[in-house]
Formats: structure tokens, sequence, C-alpha cells
């Protein structure tokens, strides 16, 4: 510790004169030597980051072509930053190369599903590990698991929908089983719906079953054979996810795959109509019709309710058969993201896709008069750009080991674990925290 000098400028003024020039020479000197000493230190600490990230394996396949990019007509909710701009679209951007790779591998995380598990399965190629969403206007921080768990203590998480929620959640799962352990405290009898509890932070994160939504009778067996009709009321809201709604802090909802499926609608017990019903006499009124009254009972739901929590409406996911639907031997083979326009959504997303944005935007503004927290998870763009990141034939462990010509049927809907899906969680991590 330096004391604080108290000289005596009596005896100094006689020879102050004498010995400024060399003081002087003395100060500057010290001051260019601490100067370098600075430079020196801080390049040398730059160095060593930009080392230690780039050094991988050799066997390691890394992508080294152009950023590719998404721009979706600007989404109707934005979220404000704390850095320069004032707003931030999160969701128009590219995928850029990633070298620190995922966050987890499907050794680490023991929750993958089988038909997720890429790795397990047999995918020869890595590549597809090795991007990252990055927004234009802005920074898009890396889910700290960590952190994420800290903020979370004492809260309670729901993903509500179909499979491609029991896809993300277990993404989410993956990333936070890191910092620690989930334990399974639930599980329905056909394991669809399930709770996980984070005993050190008292978080809880669920997976609903509800691909509709709405009250739905299902006549499917465990490979998707149906052997009737679905049947959905659509003025009755699926009490496995109403009941437990009130007593959740962050919830997302998602929708829509499942309305394509043939069904017969009702309203107030009574036959409305269908959606392709050729054989019944019955109203042919169209998915459309069903999706958006679904969601417009869904949305009046979370808007007129007194719930003080978080709530975001995940957008549909693009599926990327090519040469083919997946029962005519539509296949995705891709290893690497394509650049904007090489895919569209088909004409039946495009339905989807408009339906959810136009009853959001109708939504939020009621939302924002009664002080709920609703906001749009808005993955279609980032998702359409990504046919790399799906198991293909690798939904089936070692499909060709037997045959290398072998005829697979390919799941180009799904998301590989680890893989784009990931990508989620950092876009509900930046809505959480800065939103």
């Amino acid at each position: 510790m330096v004391k604080e000098m108290k000289p005596n400028w009596k005896v100094w003024s006689l020879s102050l004169h004498k010995h400024n020039y060399l003081i002087l020479k003395l100060g500057v000197s010290i001051l260019l030597v601490g100067l370098a000493f600075r430079l020196l230190f801080s390049r040398s600490n730059d160095f060593s980051i930009v080392t230690e990230s780039t050094f991988l394996d050799e066997k390691t396949a890394i992508p080294r072509i152009p950023p590719v990019s998404v721009g979706f007509p600007e989404n109707t909710d934005h979220f404000p930053r704390k850095d320069n701009a004032e707003k931030c679209d999160i969701f128009n951007g590219d995928w850029v190369p990633n070298l620190a790779g995922p966050a987890y591998t499907n050794d680490s995380c023991p929750l993958i599903e089988n038909h997720q598990n890429c790795m397990k399965n047999g995918r020869p190629d890595t590549g597809y590990f090795y991007w990252k969403w990055k927004p234009r206007d802005c920074e898009l921080t890396r889910f700290n698991a960590k952190r994420f768990l800290e903020l979370m203590r004492n809260k309670s998480w729901a993903l509500i929908g179909d499979s491609i929620t029991r896809n993300h959640v277990q993404s989410l799962l993956c990333i936070l089983s890191k910092v620690d352990l989930a334990v399974e405290v639930y599980h329905d009898e056909g394991y669809k719906s399930r709770r996980w509890h984070f005993y050190s932070y008292n978080l809880t994160i669920s997976v609903i079953w509800s691909p509709f939504l709405a009250e739905a009778t299902i006549f499917e067996d465990i490979n998707g054979v149906s052997t009737s009709e679905i049947e959905i009321h659509l003025d009755r809201l699926d009490s496995n996810w109403t009941n437990l709604y009130q007593n959740l802090d962050y919830i997302i909802f998602s929708s829509g795959k499942w309305f394509i499926k043939t069904a017969i609608y009702y309203e107030n017990t009574t036959i409305l109509g269908c959606h392709y019903c050729p054989k019944k006499n019955i109203t042919e009124l169209g998915f459309g019709f069903a999706y958006r009254k679904v969601l417009q009972n869904v949305f009046k739901f979370i808007i007129n309710s007194d719930h003080k929590g978080t709530v975001f409406y995940r957008t549909a996911t693009p599926d990327h058969f090519e040469n083919g639907e997946w029962f005519k031997g539509g296949s995705c083979r891709r290893t690497e993201p394509v650049k904007e326009g090489v895919f569209g959504l088909n004409e039946l997303n495009i339905i989807l896709r408009a339906i959810e944005l136009e009853e959001f935007e109708k939504a939020t503004v009621e939302a924002k008069k009664n002080g709920v927290n609703f906001k749009l998870l808005d993955v279609t763009g980032l998702s359409l750009l990504r046919p790399d990141g799906h198991p293909g034939p690798y939904r089936h462990f070692q499909p060709f080991a037997k045959n290398k010509d072998e005829k697979i049927i390919s799941d180009c809907l799904h998301w590989c674990l680890p893989g784009p899906i990931d990508s989620w969680n950092d876009l509900v991590m930046e809505m959480v925290v800065n939103g």
C-alpha cells in the first residue's frame, strides 16, 4: 500500500529548479514503460482466447461456407435491448459458423429420445453441430445454463404442444443438465406428459402433451396409424393444461401440424364440420378454420386469465422433405444450412403461419390492455434454413448396418439432438432476460 507523501516544500523549493528536468525525464520514462506493458499484456490475452477457441480435433468437420440468412417480414413483437440498438428483431439474422460446437453431446445427456439421438443411431456427419444463429442488428448471447437456473429459482415452466414441443424440452433439459441434474418426478401412462425437477434450484420443467390445445379424441397407435377420424371440440380447451395454467410461471404454447390431419369438428357437442372427410355427409370446413378457431379460444383464455407470468406462442416449424412426402420416399440428406430462397414454406405451412401471425397480432392488443406478458417465439424463418438438422433415416438405430441400400422412412420434421433446435433456447433466454 502506498502512503500519501507530505513533502517539506521549504526545503524542496531550493533544489526543485535544479532537478526538475531529471524528474520530468524519469516520469516520462515510467509512463512509457507502463503503457508498453499494458499493451503487451492486453495483446497476449487476446491471442490466448483465439488460440484456445480454434484448436479442434483434426477429424472434426467445420463448415467453411458463408453465413446463410433469413429476412422474414418484420415481426409484430419486438424486444428492447440493453445495447445501443433501441429495438432488435432477434428472428431476422444469419446462421454463422460456430467453432465452439454444441453445449452438450448425446453422451453427456441421457434425456435424448432414441428417435432424435442421431449420433447414437449412426449419422456419420457432424458439420451441423457447428453453426449458431446471429441476429443482424444485435448480439445474441449463447444460453447460459447457470444463469438461467439462478434466475428461475423456485419457478415452474411448461412447454405445451406436440412432439416438436417434446423435442424442444429435451434440448432445454440437456443444456441445463450440464449444471444440475434433471430428475423426472412425473409421467403419464404413455410418457407423453412429463415433469422434471432441478432440486438444487427448486425449478420444475414440464412437457404437456396437447397437440391441438383443445379437447380431442385421437384414434392413433404408437406408429401414427389411424383407425378413425380425430374428433376435436373447437370450443373446449384441453384441461390437461388449463387445470395447471395458474400455477405456472413461464409457458410456451405451440401447435399447428396436427390440424392438417383428417378430423371431425364439434361445437356445443354437435358436429360442426370436418377436414378431409369425403366419405361422410359433413360440411368441409378445412383445417385453417379449425386452427384459427382454437387459437382464438386459447388466446382469449390467456388474455382474460389472472396469470401474472410470461406466456410465449411458438410458431409452427417447417419440414424439409425432398423428392416426395415422407410416405413416398421423401428424404433430407443435406449436411449444412441453405441460403434464403432455397426452401420455401409449402402451402399448408403458409396457411398455418398466416393464421398464427394474424391471431397473435390481434391478441397482443388486448393482452397489453390487460397487463398480460404475451410474446411470439418466431422460429419458422430460422428453422427453414436448416434442412441439415433432421434425423432423416437416422431416426432408426444404424439403419444401413445390414444393407446400405435399405429403404428407410426418413424423419425430416423433428430435430437431431444436439442440433439447430438448441438455438431456440438462446432466443428464449434473450426474451426472458432482456424482454
